[in-house]
């Protein structure tokens, strides 16, 4: 039986619209992902019989640029190597899950996957993954990504940032990014505002705040 559920808050502004599929296999929401053209907008979560179709908004592209944008310039700054997935299909049938996150990075692993398609069967998960809900979701994504084994996932519901740290198979939320550990979440606040009045002034500001800070510990 499949059942859809529509998202409680279709009557204000939204960061996403949601669609929620319950009852599907695995089969059949591979025969869904595979019908509509792989230029679609709406992304795919699918775990354990639950698919919840998400349409992205302005407000939640926004944020999703943004964060990548501050991401890149962190890796960038602080002389790390990165690999893009966006939102490449992270499909593990052995565990009944799949996940089409807004932005998924290997960092500390990008040497093992460099000029590689991924396959997780073989590949370690990515690095880090970063998820914007403004809008409820049905999908718990802290037992989802914990699941696939990504070792921190960052999640951002338009005012506040949430960092998770996977250790012992569950998620543990901290303070600081393992993977970026000198930058306080105040950094990542500072810049979306800026942002939201002037993109580039907003990245030259962050770039040279980085600098100053690779000067002192120098």
């Amino acid at each position: 039986m499949v059942t859809s559920a529509p998202n409680p808050q279709t009557n204000i502004a939204l960061g996403e619209k949601r669609v929620t599929l319950r009852g599907l296999d695995w089969q059949a929401y591979q025969e869904i992902s595979q019908a509509l053209p792989p230029s679609r907008a709406a992304r795919f979560t699918y775990d354990r019989s639950t698919l919840e179709i998400t349409m992205p908004l302005e407000d939640h592209e926004f944020a999703v640029r943004l964060i990548e944008l501050f991401i890149r310039i962190l890796v960038v700054e602080q002389g790390l190597k990165i690999k893009t997935l966006g939102s490449t299909t992270l499909n593990r049938e052995d565990l009944d899950r799949g996940a089409e996150p807004d932005n998924a990075y290997y960092i500390q692993n990008q040497s093992l996957v460099a000029g590689k398609t991924i396959d997780l069967k073989t590949d370690p998960p990515p690095d880090l993954v970063v998820e914007v809900d403004i809008t409820h979701t049905d999908i718990d994504k802290l037992s989802l990504y914990a699941n696939l084994g990504v070792p921190e996932f960052w999640r951002y519901n338009g005012k506040s940032w949430g960092i998770y740290h996977l250790k012992n198979a569950a998620y543990q939320e901290v303070e600081i990014s393992p993977t970026f550990p000198g930058v306080v979440k105040a950094k990542l606040y500072e810049f979306l505002a800026q942002a939201k009045l002037d993109e580039v002034e907003a990245e030259a500001n962050l770039r040279q705040w980085l600098r100053s800070i690779s000067q002192v510990d120098l």
